[in-house]
């Protein structure tokens, strides 16, 4: 057993040793973590949310390929997660991992502020005329975001899991904490978010670019300083799986390898180890679920002259089970993935066509109206976890209020809400600019920019059950090894959306703009029917909302054993409900 007064999930200092659980972890610990998510996303949406006015403006490049090219550089940032989370949980852990990598994440900020800052970086411009983009321009500047991309990789997976590694999943009070964690942790993220598309992309768009690239370099150098102060106090977790992903090849194939044998009709006739063995080595114990009942034949048990090699045990054989039903969710994912990356592609260029004016004398910039998701996010947070928890509680007997594939599920439905706005509003700007009689590219419609605003503050309220959601999710459902990994699905989810967007967009260009006619997208939308895209994502949007209460009311959440005293065992389902989905 451990120490009297040292945390009792095994965590330990950068050393290796034991911590002192009154010393260490929980929110005192993760204050600075909150700091570093807060100036990176300032970082990261200070590029993404204005980048296709850049790549328009500064660059002179076409709709279609601006939109494309941010969708692509967005989702390489959110896929390349899966390469970050693999070396964090098979071999330098998430601290060193995340240390490399914010090294290079830093390093592509400064080479992008150059390529913002230095004129020969840039095609000049002479009495409205600009020279072309040379190759060599093009080249530093996609580098130095694809280097972000590398960094980020590194840094997203395993900042918000190593936030969660310091609380103790064993200690009934700082488990009690964790149930806020994601909550207040998205908090912070959008407080980023926030400052990027309010101050940023005003001083991007009205005092000069490199400025408004140059400020969250020097805060993100800052919060490196402020994440390193607090490294006396962190916990970090024992790796205690050699290569915790290899159980995903080694049970599929034991099953296939055993394809032709009988399944026992009890579960318990499968191979486990004994509970205490478990207790004994610090890992927890998952039961056996009824889904994907197939793979149980990887864990049966071989006669006297059977194989040689043992078979797998029923916690391994759960894990890859757990995997499987969280990629069928994230595979309903992928499609509000894709909605969300309207807001710094299509809604930017949308904005741009209506009038900004708030005095004679300033315009808001198009981008700055994504501040509102984040306004409203901010303002849902607090609310979802004071009032709304607390009244579902009373009423479920569930600590979350809700289960979380039912917040899923209600995030998902306002986000159907928000893109059928969008779609209404963008049919009322067609009226207008058929009535006015409005055909040129640079024209303003005379309508407010602010019709906008239902649909960014919709989809800001979405995400409080969305995007949270779905990171407490495949973190809570994940083996305990592949936390890390878990929450990729996460990333690589939002990663996923932004290519498949970018696909939609090039394959309707194309086929919608086929023998010269007008196509839905161009580069004059004040002459396409961006409104049919609009109604187009609204109608795969609500096929996908049935998809997904098919896959989640299929859904078997996680059930592990625990220490709870000494040699004392208690089931515990990671859920918190042992119904399925969204039935609770």
């Amino acid at each position: 057993m451990e120490a009297k007064g040292f945390t009792q999930d095994g965590t330990v200092d950068l050393q290796g040793r034991p911590v002192l659980s009154s010393k260490t972890g929980k929110w005192k610990a993760c204050a600075f973590l909150v700091g570093y998510e807060a100036f990176e996303r300032m970082a990261f949406y200070g590029i993404q949310s204005n980048l296709v006015n850049y790549l328009t403006s500064q660059l002179h490049e076409d709709t279609v390929s601006s939109v494309r090219n941010v969708n692509n550089w967005s989702g390489v940032v959110w896929i390349t997660p899966l390469l970050g989370a693999y070396i964090a949980d098979t071999y330098i852990g998430r601290f060193w991992t995340f240390t490399l990598s914010s090294l290079i994440y830093v390093m592509g900020m400064i080479l992008l502020t150059m390529a913002a800052s230095l004129k020969f970086m840039k095609p000049t411009c002479t009495n409205g005329i600009c020279s072309k983009t040379s190759t060599s321009q093009i080249a530093f500047f996609y580098s130095s975001l694809y280097i972000i991309a590398i960094g980020a990789g590194g840094t997203k997976p395993n900042i918000s899991t190593f936030g969660a590694d310091q609380f103790d999943d064993f200690n009934p009070y700082e488990k009690n904490l964790k149930v806020s964690f994601f909550n207040w942790w998205m908090f912070s993220s959008f407080i980023g978010a926030l400052c990027a598309t309010l101050g940023l992309v005003y001083i991007q768009e009205n005092l000069g670019w490199g400025l408004g690239y140059g400020i969250p370099t020097a805060g993100l150098l800052f919060s490196l300083v402020i994440f390193y102060i607090g490294t006396p106090i962190y916990r970090h977790k024992i790796r205690k799986t050699k290569s915790p992903a290899r159980d995903l090849i080694r049970v599929p194939i034991a099953a296939f390898r055993n394809r032709k044998i009988q399944l026992p009709d009890n579960p318990s006739e499968l191979h486990e180890f004994d509970t205490q063995d478990y207790i004994r080595s610090g890992k927890r114990q998952v039961l056996h679920s009824p889904a994907f009942r197939c793979l149980d034949k990887a864990a049966i048990k071989h006669g006297n002259g059977g194989d040689s090699k043992p078979p797998c045990t029923v916690t391994q054989v759960e894990g890859t089970k757990l995997v499987l039903g969280m990629a069928l969710i994230w595979l309903v994912t992928l499609i509000p993935s894709t909605i969300w990356a309207q807001i710094n592609t299509l809604f930017v260029k949308q904005g741009t066509t209506l009038d900004r004016s708030l005095s004679p004398s300033f315009r808001i910039p198009a981008a700055s109206l994504g501040s509102f998701v984040t306004l409203s996010m901010l303002l849902s947070v607090p609310m979802y976890d004071r009032y709304f928890v607390p009244f579902m509680r009373r009423r479920t007997g569930n600590p979350r209020g809700i289960t979380m594939l039912q917040r899923l599920g209600v995030g998902f439905v306002i986000q159907v809400m928000a893109i059928a706005i969008a779609y209404a509003v963008e049919v009322r700007r067609m009226h207008v600019i058929r009535v006015q009689h409005i055909s040129g590219p640079k024209q303003i419609v005379p309508m407010s920019i602010f019709w906008l605003l239902p649909q960014y503050v919709l989809l800001g309220v979405a995400d409080v059950f969305n995007a949270i959601g779905l990171l407490e999710f495949f973190y809570d459902q994940s083996p305990e090894d592949m936390q890390s990994l878990g929450t990729t699905f996460f990333t690589s989810g939002i990663g996923v959306g932004n290519f498949l967007n970018s696909f939609l967009v090039t394959l309707v260009d194309k086929v919608t703009g086929r023998n010269g006619e007008r196509g839905w997208i161009g580069d004059n939308l004040n002459d396409c029917h961006l409104d049919y895209y609009y109604g187009f994502l609204m109608v795969i949007s609500i096929l996908n909302l049935g998809a997904f209460s098919w896959a989640s009311s299929r859904y078997v959440y996680k059930r592990e054993t625990k220490e709870v005293n000494e040699g004392c065992v208690e089931m515990e389902t990671k859920a918190l409900d042992t119904s399925l989905g969204l039935h609770a």
